[in-house]
């Protein structure tokens, strides 16, 4: 079948109908996508230092998941439990997540926190921090700590996004992270709850597809 080139811009005002093939595109060719959110469903945390077991209340060393209330009405969420007059706590908890084959390698990687404190501040000081590995792809890490972004302060009633940059060059698709989340919070005297919580996590990634 003959072919006919146009060498000039197209403009087409109506509808365009392809009876026959359209030429697939490698990924490589289609526009990027910069900072892409992927959610993480709060009910894949684990306790951080007993992988098989997920979180469940906020105890010890460990995050939890609080129900938030009524249903309709507030929302779960991943909570430090009530650290009133507690003194120095850090508690933990941990997820793994796998980039997607639509990201892009080498190119930017993020998680977002968006959290806050529940009723009232701690009278010091709290913060939310990160840590990620990249999975060796046997029982191992490699490298070291990808996190680029330092502790940072949750101590509002006013929740708001926290993002956490990682170190990019070395990741690609299909690469699995080891992440660990910590909630450290400083309170000594209030009266009413002090509770830590992080209302929505994602990672926003850099991708084509």
């Amino acid at each position: 079948m003959a072919s006919t080139r146009f060498p000039d811009s197209v403009q087409i005002t109506g509808n365009l109908q392809v009876d026959g093939n359209i030429n697939a595109r490698p990924r490589s060719e289609l526009i990027q996508d910069n900072f892409a959110v992927y959610g993480i469903p709060m009910s894949i945390l684990r306790v951080h230092d007993a992988f098989g077991t997920g979180i469940g209340t906020a105890a010890s060393d460990d995050l939890g998941l609080s129900t938030g209330g009524t249903f309709g009405t507030n929302n779960p969420y991943i909570s430090a439990g009530d650290l009133k007059a507690a003194g120095a706590t850090t508690r933990r908890a941990r997820f793994t997540f796998t980039l997607p084959p639509e990201y892009v390698s080498a190119e930017s990687v993020r998680i977002v926190a968006t959290a806050g404190m529940v009723t009232t501040a701690a009278d010091t000081s709290c913060t939310v921090d990160f840590e990620v590995y990249k999975s060796d792809k046997t029982t191992l890490a490699t490298g070291s700590d990808l996190v680029t972004t330092a502790a940072t302060t949750i101590n509002s009633t006013s929740f708001a996004a926290k993002n956490f940059d990682l170190t990019s060059s070395g990741l690609a698709a299909g690469d699995m992270l080891d992440i660990r989340v910590s909630i450290a919070c400083t309170d000594a005297a209030t009266v009413t709850a002090v509770i830590p919580a992080i209302a929505h996590l994602a990672l926003a990634l850099d991708i084509k597809g």
